[in-house]
């Protein structure tokens, strides 16, 4: 499959920077708390859908500016708007949420999100489709669509929450939509961590450089077997790993720990 390159991408509905093979993604409209408009969720879709075929990025950080993470749809924007669609349009936009939801777990990259402050509704939502989470201990996360009139299955939110979380837990969160504090979310599991506001950007670049390192391939596939083995059985999911451990002893990134081991040095992986 040919590759193609992003570190030039110039988004218009997001901040974009690419260095050493980590992009960060950094949501915008400090004022309100950055907000989801049509037209942000439409690019991010594009966007993690275009990184499945991104030869140059290898780990991805999304966060938001100004000590807040996403404070869901904007209400101007996307809320009153959906109040006066049909149910074809309003299908039409839940299909286009979730879609972004599909690209960020179908992209091979590990997905980290930071997140500091506000980390409310689809913002939420698009924190639990990460594969990582840190916090900062004023980070407050909660799933309002209850609050709103909505039901909590909103962006995959009922399939992915209680596989981080528990199925109890997730069920109190969904169907109050009150909020969690960020030693609660840290405690149950929802952040991997805690760390300071002004050390966060950076600890999460730190560890995606750590993963753009590689190896690559094999981060991909482990992604792709934590999507699929949601539905296997334990004996479908030990063959399915048996199958990918066995593609993956072929490259030659698997070669180079090998050597890397024999002669006493750090690997140099290359994602082949």
């Amino acid at each position: 499959m040919n590759t193609i390159e992003m570190t030039g991408h110039a988004p218009k509905h997001f901040e974009w920077e690419a260095e050493g093979g980590v992009a960060t993604i950094t949501l915008t409209g400090a004022e309100r708390k950055n907000p989801l408009t049509f037209d942000s969720y439409a690019e991010l879709r594009d966007t993690f859908r275009e990184l499945a075929h991104a030869g140059d990025i290898k780990a991805v950080v999304l966060t938001g500016a100004e000590e807040n993470f996403c404070s869901g749809g904007d209400v101007r924007d996307i809320i009153g708007p959906l109040t006066e669609m049909d149910m074809g349009g309003l299908l039409r936009f839940t299909r286009m949420t979730g879609e972004l939801v599909k690209a960020m777990r179908g992209c091979p990259q590990p997905v980290i999100s930071a997140i500091d402050g506000v980390c409310v509704g689809a913002g939420a939502a698009i924190a639990t489709a990460s594969d990582i989470r840190l916090g900062t201990p004023r980070a407050k996360v909660a799933f309002l669509f209850t609050r709103v009139g909505l039901a909590g299955c909103d962006m995959g939110c009922c399939a992915m929450l209680p596989r981080i979380v528990g199925q109890g837990r997730a069920s109190e969160l969904l169907f109050t939509g009150r909020t969690m504090e960020a030693e609660e979310a840290e405690r149950w599991g929802f952040f991997n961590r805690l760390v300071e506001p002004e050390e966060l950007l950076g600890e999460a670049r730190e560890l995606a450089r750590n993963l753009a390192s590689g190896p690559n391939f094999a981060h991909g596939m482990t992604k792709t077997m934590l999507n699929q083995e949601w539905n296997m059985s334990l004996e479908t999911a030990i063959e399915a790993e048996a199958q990918a451990q066995a593609i993956c002893m072929q490259t030659k990134d698997f070669e180079r720990a090998y050597r890397a081991f024999i002669e006493k040095r750090r690997p140099e992986f290359e994602g082949d």
